[in-house]
Order: structure tokens, then C-alpha cells, then sequence
């Protein structure tokens, strides 16, 4: 027997249903699914690193959001809740979701076992198609291990770093120490 596939929804749809939803939904196209939960060390790991991240932009013309605004990659018609996303200037939301960016200059996402195959495939291929877009950084909950992909022309390359490295975010013009994002005051 085969799964009897869910009615598509317009965008408009979309946003109607997530203005009254306790819950985050994801959009694709018509198609809406449900985020996962986190976990403890998910949302230590987005915290930890907001904090070391505003501390190396303060005083400069950036804003950091966390993963309650959306991420709008219009051209691919896909809605996201990135961990956090920063925009420096003025930020632009979507013409058809006043309530969605479209001009992140770095994306975060900490990874988790449902979502990283999705935040390493399919969701980065849309966030690459966001022309502000400069770097992309995923935080394994894990081990101490942060990944940069970074657009260098017309390609993006990769960079990792571990315990006791320091991460170079050059769109920022900063470097964040991997151990401060991974410090845990109650070790």
C-alpha cells in the first residue's frame, strides 16, 4: 500500500498556519513539515555560540537572529529556521514574508543526528543560492569540531577546526575560539 501524499499549500497557507503554531515548520515548494526538537546541547551549543559571536561583533553594524526567524531562499521557494543567521546593513525580508530574511551573511546550523544529512545536502544547496550568503557553519554537538564553507569567487571551500583552534569568519572580519563555544560552566 503506498502513502497517500499530502495536499500542497500556497505559501500564504504557510504563513498563516505558523503565525497560530506552537510548533516551527519548514517549507518546500508546497510542501510543510515539522522541525525537530533539540536537544539540551543543541540549544547550548546555539547559545554558547551567539554569545562568543556578538562579543567578537559588538560595536559593528550586524545583527544576530536566532532560529525563531526564518531564512526565505526565494528562488528555490524554501523557507528555513537556520540556528542563527547574521546580517550586517540593514536587513531584506522576502517581498511575500515581511517575517523572513533574505540576505544572511553567515548561516549557523549545530548538527543532530535527524538533521544533518539534510544540513549538509539538500538545505545548503538552497542556502547557496542565496546571494549574500558568505559562510556557512555547522557546529557538531559531539565533539569539538566546526566546519566553515565559505564562497571564494564562484565556489565554496571547506575548512574544520578543533580543540584549541580559533574559526576565522572572514565575512565578519573575526575569529571565534572553539573552545569558548564549547565551555561548559558546569564541567
Amino acid at each position: 500500500m503506498s502513502a497517500v501524499p499530502k495536499p500542497l499549500v500556497t505559501y500564504a497557507e504557510y504563513l498563516a498556519a505558523e503565525q497560530v503554531s506552537d510548533v516551527k515548520h519548514e517549507y518546500l515548494r508546497g510542501e510543510v513539515w515539522a522541525m525537530a526538537g533539540g536537544t539540551i546541547e543543541h540549544g547550548r551549543l546555539a547559545s554558547r555560540f551567539t554569545i562568543v559571536l556578538a562579543t567578537a561583533l559588538a560595536g559593528r553594524p550586524c545583527n544576530i537572529f536566532s532560529s525563531d526567524v526564518r531564512v526565505r531562499i526565494v528562488e528555490t521557494d524554501r523557507t528555513t529556521y537556520p540556528d542563527l543567521s547574521v546580517v550586517c546593513g540593514k536587513h531584506a525580508s522576502a517581498a511575500d514574508d515581511p517575517n523572513a530574511l533574505v540576505n544572511p551573511v553567515v548561516i549557523v546550523e549545530v548538527l543532530s543526528k535527524d538533521t544533518e544529512a539534510d544540513d549538509r545536502g539538500e538545505k545548503f544547496a538552497h542556502y547557496r543560492r542565496l546571494e549574500s550568503l558568505r559562510e556557512y557553519v555547522l557546529v557538531n554537538q559531539h565533539t569539538r569540531r566546526i566546519e566553515v564553507f565559505r564562497r571564494e569567487g564562484d565556489h565554496w571551500s571547506f575548512y574544520e577546526f578543533g580543540a584549541g583552534a580559533f574559526v576565522p569568519l572572514s565575512s565578519l572580519d573575526c575569529r571565534l575560539s572553539v573552545d569558548e563555544i564549547y565551555e561548559d560552566p558546569t564541567d
